[in-house]
């Protein structure tokens, strides 16, 4: 199967700005970009479609350019309502820094640019002769997420950040032979008005090709990429647990399952058809769900940390925590309720954790053996935690009933 049909039969292709796009991946090696601006010291799920695409065509020989917008990034892509909040050169500087590294850490990209480096070095009188003046207003204003704003209204600041995306294009072509574009569907305005600029500077002889990405939504029409407590998942660890992103991939919903299969992971659309094939068999088990957990997980996160995210979704699944490493009660436990204790009584750390509101229910909750310590039931009311009960002298795990958890931290 050719690539491009391949990326449609995935459903990871929105539009194209040269059908020739189909032969010149077939039978070239093509050299592309992909940009993101540090808005934030992570990527989060949402952006992580486009860099699997990115992923794919390297995988099938392209050369990758991943550009992080030091400079757009002061800017500002127009967003459909309202103004970006602008951000400062040290909250930009510090953010590039960090997806420089998470970009080499998860995808292995070698080719990493800043268009601070190019784009700080233009005048103002050359970015007006050199650049604005191969730019129609009209055509601008007709971009669809500058459209969207004419109403509400659209600083210069903003509205120009499409001369800037079409003057990197411009200078990575003519760097590094850089002949294809791809992102997102939003970004189809920038794209095409970079294939613009191109050809009224350089001519329609050289071939340049934009490919975008569809917006990934949930069956209900909302963006993709928010945990059901509304937050956004990220890629960096330390702002959601390899455990919590285990937990988003393995709670898609059935009807979206086997299309996110097929636009995260790497495996083949045969293997595919047999994961569902066997995951229809008993949906209960959500087999499907936990392939594309495993897959996305072991991508982003690595095998070992994939392992302890299993092993603590068993652990909830079961009740049974004796089995968890320290590491993995860090990983799956780390936003309890938390009590630091040592030879404490029962009572006093349940009262403590919030998992009761009074001696008289703890003893209460504990009598009756709706209390565990690790897993394993309590009912004696005068019990006193000791270092010994611990996982790995560090940890204890309490819970009330089947789902209210607490964590006494030695």
């Amino acid at each position: 199967m050719r690539l491009i049909d391949e990326l449609k039969e995935r459903e990871l292709l929105f539009d194209v700005t040269d059908e020739k796009i189909g032969d010149a991946l077939e039978n070239e090696h093509l050299t592309f970009y992909l940009g993101t601006d540090p808005t934030g010291s992570s990527l989060h799920v949402g952006h992580l479609v486009t860099f699997l695409v990115a992923e794919r065509l390297k995988r099938k020989g392209h050369n990758p350019i991943i550009l992080v917008g030091g400079a757009t990034g002061l800017i500002g892509d127009p967003k459909e309502q309202g103004e970006r909040k602008m951000l400062s050169q040290e909250t930009v500087d510090k953010n590039l820094e960090c997806l420089r590294k998470q970009i080499k850490t998860v995808f292995d990209f070698d080719k990493i640019v800043n268009n601070y480096d190019w784009v700080s070095k233009i005048n103002v009188i050359e970015f007006l002769r050199d650049y604005g003046k191969n730019f129609n207003v009209n055509n601008m204003i007709n971009k669809e997420t500058v459209k969207a704003r004419l109403d509400s209204g659209i600083s210069y600041t903003e509205f120009s950040y499409q001369i800037l995306q079409s003057l990197d294009w411009l200078h990575l072509l003519t760097e590094y032979n850089c002949q294809m574009q791809i992102g997102g569907q939003d970004q189809w305005g920038n794209i095409t008005a970079g294939t613009d600029l191109i050809r009224k500077k350089l001519g329609t002889e050289k071939e340049v090709y934009g490919l975008t990405i569809p917006l990934i939504l949930k069956s209900d029409g909302t963006k993709f990429g928010k945990s059901e407590g509304g937050k956004s998942v990220w890629l960096d660890p330390n702002m959601t647990s390899p455990y919590e992103f285990y937990q988003f991939w393995i709670n898609i919903p059935d009807e979206e399952v086997e299309k996110r299969l097929k636009q995260f992971t790497f495996l083949s659309l045969e293997d595919i058809k047999e994961v569902i094939a066997k995951w229809n068999l008993n949906r209960e088990e959500r087999y499907a769900q936990k392939v594309l957990a495993k897959e996305v997980t072991t991508f982003v996160h690595g095998a070992a940390k994939t392992e302890e995210a299993i092993n603590v979704s068993n652990a909830l699944f079961s009740g049974d925590f004796s089995h968890l490493t320290a590491s993995e009660i860090e990983m799956g436990f780390s936003d309890l309720e938390t009590v630091n204790a040592l030879d404490k009584p029962l009572i006093e750390l349940v009262i403590e954790a919030k998992l009761a509101s009074s001696k008289r229910e703890a003893r209460e909750f504990i009598s009756n053996g709706a209390i565990t310590i690790n897993g394993n039931k309590v009912n004696d009311i005068n019990h006193i935690l000791t270092k010994e009960e611990a996982i790995e002298g560090k940890y204890i795990l309490l819970r009330r009933g089947k789902k209210k958890y607490a964590l006494v931290r030695l």
